[in-house]
């Protein structure tokens, strides 16, 4: 079995290795009602389902592979955000 792995593995100068992918952090949802929405303008505050310090969650796919908290990204631009992971999914894919 471990032999299949091996073959399996991708090596390092592998050309797949050098295609980005895209990731989507979630911070949370928001459920109004159409009418809500419909009524909504410039500067008006739409409630999330999650609180500040809750975890974020990391998509690929809409499949879901981490989750972390935002920080602003140290020597970035200013007020840019980062995500600092908490948990990542195994190849079990063991994030629920």
């Amino acid at each position: 079995m471990d032999d299949i792995d091996n073959q399996n593995a991708a090596p390092e100068d592998h050309p797949l290795r050098r295609i980005p992918i895209e990731i989507s952090v979630t911070v949370g949802k928001a459920r109004p009602l159409v009418r809500d929405l419909l009524s909504l303008g410039e500067n008006a505050v739409l409630p999330l389902d999650k609180r500040i310090e809750d975890p974020v969650e990391l998509y690929v796919g809409g499949r879901l592979i981490a989750r972390g908290e935002l920080q602003e990204m140290e020597g970035g631009e200013p007020g840019q955000l980062a995500v600092r992971l908490t948990e990542v999914a195994s190849d079990k894919g063991d994030l629920t």
